[in-house]
């Protein structure tokens, strides 16, 4: 049962216990991974193998106690010039049609946010400038299972900055979202779907009205459950069409999570084939951000939704349901757990929106969000500089 000791003593008994156990395995580690048949993958080097048991061990001890909670976005506001934080407001008269009914049954409100800029200032050392003429930016929804993770320069944010900065071209920004975090029992229920879109769309406003991007110039990006999230906010302005969400220049998928209901569970799936390969099994097994998406709405929900598993096989499918989409990059890593619902959200995209406007990365060592940690080469230098060149054509 996930997080059955969140309460103390018993977490900092379970803690203690879990640093015990890290002091105990890691010699064992070292040991075992100077052998190379003895790693996750006998072709990974030794510091990927020894960095990947400690991160699965990690993630695995917060989904038995606690998880970092939001921090307040007044946090960011004491700060903002330093951080490059903005306020982006709720725009509640963009929420229609199906999202609208969900957000009423899960007592959803459009609210305000707001988000973080990378790159550029103007003369005064400020952020949100005017776009430039041909200036592009990278609309980024960061990952976090949708259950924790923020967007600010403290964490994963600024190692895909230098990244994306170095190899998508100059004259370029990125604006990362702090949308809300969901939750669900045994903590406080918050923010079910559709917040975290609700919010996206907020963003993807702001930044064509009040920062004057032309949408062509809009990149969208997500990585891992940030990745479905910008998933959903193109096919929200495919499916609605309205006239204040056109259609942004491209969109970019880093690993997302495509399969929160875990249909494609099986002997022959990734997740059998590469469960020692990655550091997510812990979110997924746990059922945690499916009953935090649902809400209150029915748990099948999550396997019968293409706004939470897109790429489950459960999927009642319908025709051009992922049509109009921008075109799209998709990056997996071959040693990810989730790697088969990528393939299958690939697959209908392709479907729907032809081969030539899906590009489909994967490399064959690479784990879960390899683009936003620096210890996986020679992948994510590789995978920077495809994705720099596809941009060209964008």
């Amino acid at each position: 049962m996930p997080f059955a000791f969140r309460h103390q003593p018993l977490k900092a008994a379970y803690i203690a216990g879990g640093v015990v156990y890290v002091l105990a395995a890691l010699p064992v580690w070292l040991v075992l991974d100077t052998i190379p048949a003895a790693r996750p993958r006998k072709s990974w080097p030794f510091k990927r193998a020894i960095l990947t048991h400690l991160f699965r061990t990690v993630i695995g001890m917060m989904f038995q106690t606690s998880l970092p909670a939001p921090a307040p976005l007044s946090t960011f506001e004491k700060n903002a010039s330093t951080l490059g934080f903005v306020f982006v407001e709720a725009t509640p008269e963009l929420v229609v049609g199906e999202v609208a009914d969900i957000a009423e049954k899960n007592g959803v409100k459009a609210e305000r946010t707001g988000g973080f800029w990378y790159g550029p200032r103007d003369d005064k050392n400020g952020v949100g400038q005017r776009a430039l003429p041909g200036e592009r930016v990278v609309y980024h929804l960061h990952g976090g299972g949708y259950v924790m993770g923020s967007a600010d320069p403290s964490g994963s944010m600024t190692e895909l900055w230098k990244g994306y900065s170095q190899y998508l071209g100059p004259n370029l920004r990125m604006f990362a979202l702090e949308y809300r975090i969901s939750s669900a029992a045994p903590f406080k229920h918050a923010n079910p779907f559709p917040a975290s879109l609700i919010d996206t769309i907020a963003g993807y406003r702001y930044l064509i009205e009040d920062v004057g991007f032309e949408p062509r110039n809009i990149i969208l990006s997500g990585d891992s459950a940030g990745g479905g999230i910008v998933f959903n906010l193109a096919r929200y302005i495919a499916t609605t069409d309205l006239a204040s969400l056109p259609k942004p220049g491209g969109m970019i998928l880093l690993s997302p999570t495509m399969d929160w209901a875990q249909t494609h569970v099986g002997k022959d799936s990734s997740m059998v084939h590469n469960s020692r390969s990655d550091v997510v099994q812990p979110i997924l097994e746990s059922g945690y951000t499916r009953r935090a998406l649902v809400g209150r709405l029915p748990e099948e929900f999550a396997a019968t939704s293409a706004w939470i598993s897109p790429g489950a096989l459960d999927l009642p499918l319908l025709p051009d349901m992922f049509g109009g989409f921008p075109p799209t990059a998709i990056v997996a890593g071959g040693a990810e757990y989730t790697l088969d619902p990528m393939v299958t959200v690939r697959d209908r995209l392709m479907k729907d929106n032809g081969k030539e406007n899906v590009k489909y990365i994967e490399e064959a060592d690479a784990l879960h969000d390899f683009l936003v940690i620096d210890w996986v080469e020679p992948e994510r230098t590789h995978t920077l500089k495809e994705l720099g060149e596809w941009v060209k054509t964008l």
